[in-house]
C-alpha cells in the first residue's frame, strides 16, 4: 500500500511540475517577444527584457530537472 501512496504523491508533484512550467512560459513568452522584435528591428533590447527572459528561462530548467528526477522516481517504483 505504501507504494501505490508514494506513486500517488510522485504523479501528483510532476502535475504541479507541468503546471508551474506552463504558468512561467507564460511569463517568459513576454520578454521573449520583446527581444524577438528587438532583433528583428535591429536594436538593442531592453536589458529588462533579457533578465526576465534568463530568471523565467532559469526556473524552466529546475522545474524541468526537479520533474525529471520526480519521474524517474516515479518509473523506479513500477
Amino acid at each position: 500500500m505504501g507504494n501505490y501512496l508514494e506513486k500517488r504523491k510522485l504523479k501528483k508533484e510532476i502535475k504541479i511540475c507541468r503546471q508551474t512550467i506552463e504558468e512561467i512560459e507564460r511569463k517568459r513568452s513576454r520578454s521573449q517577444s520583446a527581444l524577438v522584435q528587438a532583433v528583428l528591428l535591429q536594436e538593442t533590447p531592453d536589458e529588462r527584457d533579457v533578465e526576465w527572459f534568463n530568471k523565467y528561462t532559469g526556473e524552466i530548467t529546475a522545474c524541468r530537472n526537479h520533474m525529471i528526477d520526480l519521474q524517474k522516481k516515479l518509473d523506479s517504483l513500477k
